[in-house]
């Protein structure tokens, strides 16, 4: 068999049991291997490390875009200092992750603009990389998706796989009222969830308020039960992380003092 029918049988094999690094670079592994000499067991070993090293960060991106983030932010941008001091006392735990192998909560509870959604997306993004099953949505989102999966009558399917995430974000509780439904949705799969897979929720409400979202107080109290059970609790109330960033940016770009000084909201 010549040189070049070898090298396409190689190349077809390789397609067809999906190693892609291999059909794509092998012909230069070989030749690497014969100037250096090597082995045919350091020859098999690097050829199998760059397939491995190729399916792990395929891994990690498919598990980013499949969480559903809105963009991607991660901790290492985070101004620290611009955080309220109890999330900057807690990051360094948190970007441990041990939280999701020991199943607990965070719920980052504050004013708006302080930095939780960066801190929820930043977690989720690092735990994906790590090879956790991350996934990512809104509250409002979260309950619109429950509710269409009860409509087409798959929602058990989406219950099942929305229990075995090993962490979820739930974004933005507070923003938007919902429903007896939905509110008997949200309740029923955070429930789910509750001592055993990891859950982070950020929200512009104190406890005392979340009967404005639930419109229920028995299901509220139980809610707020079951997702603070040893759970890490940020106060995140502060100044806005976005304001801050914003008047620096101005000060970078030399804008009129006048204009640094005037008050800037962001929602």
């Amino acid at each position: 068999m010549t040189k070049d029918k070898i090298y396409s049988q190689i190349r077809e094999y390789a397609k067809e049991i999906k190693l892609p690094s291999t059909a794509c670079c092998f012909e230069d592994e070989i030749r690497e291997a014969e100037a250096a000499n090597k082995s045919y067991g350091d020859f098999l070993h690097s050829v199998l490390q760059k397939e491995y090293d190729l399916r792990k960060e395929n891994g990690k991106k498919n598990r980013i875009r499949q969480a559903g983030f809105p963009v991607k932010k991660y901790l290492e941008d985070l101004k620290v200092e611009y955080l309220p001091e109890d999330a900057r006392q807690k990051l360094a735990i948190f970007k441990s992750l041990d939280f999701i192998k020991s199943g607990q909560n965070i719920i980052l509870a504050g004013s708006p603009g302080t930095g939780k959604s960066h801190i929820g997306i930043g977690i989720g993004i690092k735990a994906a990389m790590a090879g956790y099953k991350v996934f990512f949505a809104t509250i409002p989102l979260l309950i619109n998706q429950l509710k269409e999966a009860r409509g087409q009558s798959v929602l058990r399917s989406f219950e099942l796989r929305f229990e075995k995430y090993d962490l979820v974000i739930a974004d933005e509780l507070g923003y938007i009222s919902f429903d007896r439904q939905g509110s008997e949705l949200l309740f029923t799969n955070l429930s789910l969830r509750a001592g055993r897979k990891s859950t982070i929720i950020t929200t512009n409400l104190s406890f005392d308020r979340w009967e404005e979202i639930f419109s229920d107080p028995v299901m509220t109290a139980a809610m707020i039960d079951r997702l603070t059970h040893k759970s890490y609790i940020v106060n995140m109330n502060g100044p806005s992380y976005r304001v801050k960033e914003t008047n620096e940016w101005l000060k970078g770009q030399n804008i009129n003092r006048r204009v640094l000084d005037s008050p800037i909201e962001l929602i």
